[in-house]
């Protein structure tokens, strides 16, 4: 009997990482998308010593159709039934008040957290849809749930992935597909390196006297949506740091 198989884009770091560990331990045969080969193929080769895991890797921009819809067509057929999909690619450019944004960070945002999810989803749902098996995990954020100062459109892609699992739930219900969104709080990786463009002090100043949630929380939190019985399905979670009440209420220790 063949192992099931997870599909993770962004997975060369941060949750997608994470995710990719934990659904490697838990048995699962792995196809990976991110723009960094190199790092997919460091993190292959340690999943394969530590679990044995079969991967297929894929170097994927997800904001764009034609590649995306190329590099599935062209997979293996083995590598076609994906049995969980977890779109993870996603990030947050800039923190500039609406009248101050630069368009070129709204675009990426836009293209990868809103473009990007549907592409993937559309590539690989129809094999679900044959199926009528399957689950489909979408990463969100507390920031789509709730709009917080200088988050203009990052909150916006985020409010989109809230609305759009709701409406693939909706569409697939029928199909018998899973439709899950997970939504973290402040979660201490890369990630805050990316929306500061680089700039590691400021990044790391969002964390400072805080414990804030690592990315092995979040995956946890994804695992135990995909581990549920056949007959249950996890609408929604957020997952919070314990000292962070909401988007913009956080407790620091001095």
């Amino acid at each position: 009997m063949s192992k099931k198989i997870a599909f993770i884009t962004g997975a060369s770091a941060g949750i997608g990482e994470a995710c990719a560990s934990r659904f490697a331990h838990e048995g699962y045969d792995l196809l990976l998308a991110a723009r960094r080969i190199n790092r997919l193929e460091t993190l292959s080769e340690r999943l394969t010593q530590e679990y044995g895991t079969k991967t297929h890797l894929l170097a994927l921009d997800v904001r764009n159709a034609d590649e995306v819809f190329s590099a599935f067509s062209n997979l293996p057929n083995e590598w076609k039934q994906v049995d969980v999909l977890v779109n993870n690619a996603g990030l947050s450019q800039g923190l500039d008040p609406i009248d101050g944004g630069d368009t070129g960070d709204w675009d990426r945002m836009i293209d990868t957290n809103i473009k990007g999810l549907l592409y993937i989803t559309r590539a690989v749902v129809p094999s679900m849809v044959a199926r009528r098996s399957g689950h489909i995990i979408n990463i969100g954020s507390i920031a789509g749930k709730e709009v917080y100062p200088n988050g203009n459109v990052y909150c916006a892609t985020k409010h989109a992935v809230d609305a759009l699992t709701k409406g693939m739930r909706i569409d697939l219900l029928d199909k018998h597909i899973k439709v899950t969104a997970v939504h973290p709080g402040m979660v201490e990786t890369e990630f805050s390196e990316i929306r500061f463009k680089g700039d590691r002090e400021r990044a790391t100043a969002v964390y400072k006297n805080i414990e804030p949630l690592v990315a092995a929380d979040v995956a946890d939190a994804v695992w135990f949506a995909a581990s549920r019985p056949k007959h249950v399905n996890i609408n929604d979670m957020i997952i919070m740091p314990t000292v962070q009440a909401n988007a913009t209420t956080v407790v620091k220790e001095e």
